[in-house]
């Protein structure tokens, strides 16, 4: 089976994680798709296969080297919530012309407003029915490892101690909560996690996600005067005390923001739930101090009316490598090997890797080949997941 045919199995699995359970992974579905990689790491010849709390755990000892240093490689099962991931039907196009891409009737991908559509012409591409998200976060980055390793089982690359891991609940934060090191005992890895394939990324954002509790007071409109406290519309006053152009549609490279995810409210109490994003820790802890400071300006102003809860998602990677590059220099190596030349770039984003490097475990990031990621327009270049393949074993190389 092929990278693109396992990618296409792979994004059947309807695995969207959920950020108001409790649970450990947040949905029951993750499970599914985590019990059949299970089952085909064991197929394939894993010298060890373990599962835990929703994260498959497969480890290969070293093969015709000498060599010790051991090395992970990191996928998510989850897909994100922002539109549907069920019945997902995607469509291969053929050596693509650089035109518009119809997507359906009613959805169309214009390559002057997806710039990316302009690197893959003549590739052969895999995108949606315009319905549902595709998957490529992280589904490509899962197809390229289990391809990779299965061409190196069966082959007679040597190579190190080798350990790979698929992971639930990325997309709310909490993929690695229950991660066990001790199943993973590697000496760096790498997620495989982001878009274009020339890029290593171990910089990331610091995150945190800001809960504005708003409780109000209800009473008929025509009895109101001096009564009514309308939650709705503290949460809009909340919201325009906020920088106005700190947000994602106005910031790009190391520029932070404030991501209203989502808004919810009536009369009687109101909800908002921010992203905030820094690549820089003062500006971070400064956007924190911003979120309590409105809210205690407006309890002052309301009599106490309003709560606002944070909650730290991780941290940027770049402060938790202590300038060791091992990891970094050998992606490099493998990229040039595939003829293209490193780029790297400060991630808007961040992934499990950012979170276990902060743990200990050096693990910066590279790509998959899927673009536009989160929505209806993603797309995955099949060459491109094939290339990346040979990079992940040409970084296993002993």
């Amino acid at each position: 089976m092929s990278v693109e045919e396992k990618f296409i199995r792979y994004v059947q699995y309807d695995t969207q994680s959920d950020a108001s359970s409790q649970t450990i992974p947040s949905t029951k579905k993750q499970l599914v798709l985590a019990d059949a990689l299970k089952k085909e790491c064991e197929a394939m010849g894993f010298d060890r296969v373990v599962e835990k709390q929703g994260t498959v755990y497969a480890f290969l000892k070293e093969k015709g080297t000498r060599s010790k240093e051991a090395i992970g490689f990191v996928a998510h099962m989850d897909t994100a919530s922002e539109i549907s991931g069920k019945n997902v039907k995607p469509k291969i196009i053929r050596d693509y012309d650089g035109q518009t891409i119809h997507l359906n009737e009613t959805y169309s991908m214009d390559p002057d407003r997806f710039p990316s559509l302009k690197k893959v012409k003549h590739e052969d591409l895999i995108v949606t029915d315009g319905t549902t998200l595709l998957g490529g976060d992280d589904k490509a980055g899962i197809a390229i490892i289990m391809q990779a390793m299965e061409e190196l089982i069966h082959s007679d690359q040597p190579h190190g101690p080798v350990a790979i891991a698929f992971t639930p609940d990325e997309e709310i934060g909490r993929g690695v909560e229950a991660f066990d090191l001790k199943e993973f005992p590697v000496d760096f890895a790498y997620t495989i996690d982001g878009d274009r394939i020339d890029a290593i990324d171990y910089e990331t954002f610091n995150a945190a996600e800001a809960i504005i509790d708003i409780q109000g007071v209800s009473i008929h409109p025509g009895d109101a005067k001096d009564r009514m406290v309308n939650a709705a519309l503290l949460a809009v006053e909340f919201a325009s005390m906020l920088p106005k152009d700190e947000i994602p549609s106005k910031t790009e490279g190391r520029e932070g923001f404030y991501h209203l995810l989502s808004i919810e409210g009536e009369c009687e109490h109101a909800k908002l739930v921010y992203l905030l994003r820094e690549h820089d820790v003062n500006k971070f802890e400064n956007q924190m101090e911003t979120i309590q400071q409105i809210a205690k300006e407006m309890n002052a102003k309301y009599n106490n009316r309003i709560e606002a809860t944070i909650r730290k998602q991780y941290s940027n990677m770049k402060e938790y490598m202590h300038g060791d590059l091992r990891s970094v220099h050998r992606a490099e190596e493998a990229i040039r090997k595939a003829g293209m030349e490193p780029v790297h770039t400060p991630v808007r984003g961040g992934t499990d890797g950012a979170m276990l490097t902060e743990r200990g475990l050096i693990c910066p990031n590279l790509g998959t080949g899927s673009y536009n990621h989160h929505g209806r327009y993603e797309f995955a270049s099949i060459p491109q997941m094939k290339k990346m393949v040979e990079i992940v074993k040409s970084i296993l190389e002993g």
